[in-house]
């Protein structure tokens, strides 16, 4: 679904067509990274289903905010490498690291897959609007990647680029200010937030159902199934196990 992520909000025709066409060279550098540095840094060679799950997406979410640029496709390559390595070793290294010492819990992983390739994205952006020329895009061409139209005719791709890096800058501090004060906040001892060994238990919050083992069977079909099992366990047939 990455693609038409990155696709659907670009301008329709080749912007959207770029867009696709990023997303996919990033996601397959990504997802062929992620799977090697799992196995390198695994114990025999195994993949770890986290790594696969969430880092082979990296790509696409670098990818995003450049998508319909021209990235070219040894760059998506490069930008999928890198966010490979960097997503799949921040699940090895960053992720205990910030448990362990600063008692934070990513349980979604959300700065591996989401954080440090969005910031890669931005800086890709940055970087690539800032190198826009008209020799590429031609006049047409950059009027409809970048909105240069109306009060925004004039506006060089330099310019635009610092924009860019304005808005990562400005997507930093929201992140980074208003998860601080929501922290703080969600703190306060007027939650009445359950112990740290019940986290994860969802009976504090939540009717849970009761074990299995405890539900007697209240349909006939049940019942008739439980009697069949039965009948085949009093069952004479026996199957000889040759010994070697």
């Amino acid at each position: 679904f990455w693609p038409s992520f990155n696709s659907a909000t670009s301008a329709h025709g080749d912007g959207q067509h770029r867009a696709a066409l990023n997303t996919y060279l990033t996601l397959t550098a990504s997802v062929l990274t992620t799977v090697a540095i799992s196995s390198l840094t695994q114990k025999k060679g195994k993949l770890d289903m986290v790594h696969i799950q969430n880092s082979t997406l990296a790509g696409g979410v670098a990818v995003g905010t450049a998508a319909e640029f021209m990235l070219m496709p040894y760059g998506c390559l490069i930008v999928g490498f890198f966010c490979g390595i960097i997503s799949t070793l921040g699940y090895i290294y960053i992720t205990p690291f910030l448990e362990s010492k600063l008692h934070i819990q990513d349980t979604c992983g959300i700065h591996n897959l989401h954080a440090m390739p969005g910031f890669i994205g931005g800086v890709v952006g940055a970087i690539t609007a800032a190198a826009a020329t008209e020799s590429v895009y031609s006049a047409e061409g950059l009027a409809n990647t970048f909105n240069f139209n109306g009060a925004f005719a004039n506006r060089p791709p330099t310019i635009q680029g610092g924009y860019q890096a304005a808005g990562l800058a400005v997507a930093l501090a929201f992140g980074l200010v208003g998860g601080t004060v929501v922290g703080f906040i969600l703190k306060l001892p007027i939650w009445g937030d359950p112990a740290d060994e019940n986290c994860f238990d969802d009976e504090v919050y939540w009717e849970v159902p009761e074990d299995e083992e405890s539900i007697p069977p209240v349909m006939g079909y049940n019942h008739h199934m439980a009697n069949k099992y039965t009948e085949q366990s009093d069952s004479n047939f026996t199957v000889e196990q040759s010994s070697n």
